[in-house]
């Protein structure tokens, strides 16, 4: 056993170079973030994320951060939906008297 050990390691060692040539190498990510992603730097308290690794591996994998972005996505869709909900209750409330005043003659110029 230890003298396949010692062989890969010696295969290993046999492929490196002495030197390389990082001229034309590039600096920042390797893997390109896809259309419509943008990668950022975000602090977020241990509770929290531990909650959301957790959330993961119960339904058996997947992504912590797809799951954050699901949240985020659920919290933004909601705000909107409930800015919706007061502007057309309060356009129901409104319009009606708006439109007896027009009708009677008292609305201001």
């Amino acid at each position: 056993m230890c003298r396949i050990y010692t062989d890969k390691l010696h295969l290993v060692i046999g492929t490196m170079k002495r030197e390389y040539d990082f001229s034309r190498g590039k600096r920042g990510a390797v893997l390109r973030t896809p259309r419509g992603k943008t990668r950022i730097t975000i602090r977020i308290d241990d509770d929290i994320l531990e909650w959301f690794r957790s959330q993961v591996h119960k339904p058996g994998g997947g992504s912590y951060q797809t799951l954050i972005n699901n949240a985020l996505r659920s919290f933004v869709d909601f705000e909107e939906r409930s800015l919706e909900d007061t502007l057309r209750r309060v356009l129901r409330e409104e319009l009606p008297r708006y439109a007896r005043k027009k009708a009677t003659g008292l609305t201001r110029r």
